[in-house]
């Protein structure tokens, strides 16, 4: 990634619209569907496929607003600053800091959950090191600049949809009797009905079919890099489409071969799956998946942290000298603080007892579903009115909405809910605190 320089310069309008539905499915996909799949399918059995339904809907309303403000005033600053716009300078430092705030975190809990798969291959290990290790080289990617991520998350993307395409050709022969001579017992007739945990059920897993879609605000920033911004909403529907389509494809065909009961919380439900077919290369090649998926979305994680902190420095949201570049133009110093924060969110991480942990990834990921809500609001204000986009708008509100407070129908959410909402107090606290002391003085300055 570069800074404000000629290089930078040049690197702007590279993007062609089928490049960045790609790079979209690169930083979407990730542990939050293979692993937290299993969570939600346990607490709602096939009902989770009608919350990723909807989950789909909310994350494409979401993703529209953030594509039509592109469109129609393609900004650098992305999501914070169309906040910043919409309801003043608050609302963009507020944005800024909560989105970089919650990334941190889930790149911490990434890197964790990757190095612990490694383990897989390499028990000995000790977790640190590989945390380390995934760390290095994701800061060389972001390092090398907009091609390096590109043509990383791009291969990755690949890896991972073709390894997503191999499970669902291999569970549908599985299901189709082909790999035993007959047809596997025990999947969904095993459910006696649609919602196996009641309503309760259903609701809390909602947020775990949101987690699947998260990392649609990096495609709002490198929608500011494409060619042609205004086919920025094409990019999306594309990308949402193929992910529906997938998601939807493998949890059924998840649902179709493994009873509830015998889902992991802590395996993917991919591996669980098949794991009854006794097929020596699966583990192996899954393992691999979840490495290469965590670690995209890690790498694309830290992209939009150091996009967004380099932006909340030029808007005087953030000290001056992360806005500042050295080594061939290059935001060292702001991928230095991320890279602080990234190490710190590696030993809380590793520390922590695994509630806590828990605890920790599912408040990120709630600061993520605030931040979409900033993105709606944001854009009722911004575009030009329509009644149609105001119904989606609303709708896809609503269940966002719907999904966070889901996280207080089962026990393990509500400290992370509580949690997110200490980190939503501290931030408006400063933001308080600087439209008090520091911006009424800027804006009186300005004035006189």
């Amino acid at each position: 990634m570069k800074g404000k320089g000629k290089q930078g310069n040049r690197e702007r309008g590279r993007l062609a619209w089928w490049q960045l539905a790609l790079l979209g499915v690169a930083s979407t996909v990730g542990t939050g569907f293979f692993l937290g799949s299993a969570i939600g399918l346990k607490a709602a059995g096939p009902a989770f496929l009608a919350g990723l339904l909807l989950a789909s809907f909310a994350t494409y309303t979401v993703f529209e607003s953030l594509a039509k403000m592109t469109a129609q005033q393609p900004e650098k600053g992305s999501f914070r600053t169309y906040a910043k716009q919409a309801f003043g300078r608050w609302a963009g430092f507020s944005s800024g800091w909560v989105y970089w705030s919650s990334e941190i975190l889930i790149m911490g809990s990434q890197l964790t959950a990757i190095s612990m798969f490694a383990r897989f291959w390499l028990p000995n290990l000790p977790l640190w090191l590989c945390a380390t290790a995934f760390a290095v080289l994701a800061l060389l990617i972001i390092f090398l600049g907009n091609r390096g991520f590109d043509t990383t998350e791009n291969i990755l993307s690949v890896a991972k949809l073709a390894a997503t395409v191999m499970f669902i050709i291999i569970a549908g022969a599985a299901w189709m009797g082909w790999l035993h001579g007959e047809r596997p017992k025990g999947g969904l007739e095993a459910y006696r009905d649609w919602l196996p945990g009641g309503w309760i059920g259903a609701w809390s897993s909602l947020i775990f079919a949101f987690y699947a879609f998260g990392g649609i605000e990096v495609m709002g920033m490198m929608a500011f890099r494409m060619k042609e911004p205004k086919e920025a909403p094409k990019a999306g529907k594309v990308m949402l489409l193929l992910l529906t389509i997938l998601y939807g494809l493998t949890i059924g065909l998840v649902l179709s071969l493994i009873a509830p009961g015998k889902l992991n919380p802590k395996e993917s439900p991919l591996i669980s799956a098949l794991h009854q077919f006794q097929l020596p290369f699966i583990p192996h090649v899954f393992n691999a998946v979840l490495i290469i998926a965590g670690f995209s979305t890690m790498v694309a994680s830290l992209y939009a942290v150091v996009t967004m902190l380099v932006t909340l420095s030029e808007e005087r949201d953030a000290p001056a000298v992360f806005s500042r570049t050295a080594m061939k133009d290059r935001p060292i110093y702001a991928l230095g603080m991320s890279a602080i924060g990234l190490a710190a969110s590696i030993v809380l991480s590793l520390l922590i007892p695994g509630t806590i942990y828990e605890t920790v990834t599912i408040a990120a990921g709630l600061l993520l579903l605030y931040n979409w809500v900033f993105i709606l609001l944001s854009a009722g204000r911004v575009l030009r009115k329509g009644s149609k986009g105001r119904i989606k708008r609303v709708t896809g509100l609503a269940l966002i909405v719907l999904a966070v407070f889901g996280t207080l129908a089962r026990g393990p959410g509500r400290p992370g809910f509580w949690g997110s909402l200490g980190f939503l107090a501290v931030i408006a606290i400063v933001a308080w605190f600087m439209q008090r002391k520091v911006w009424s003085k800027q804006q009186a300055g300005r004035q006189s």
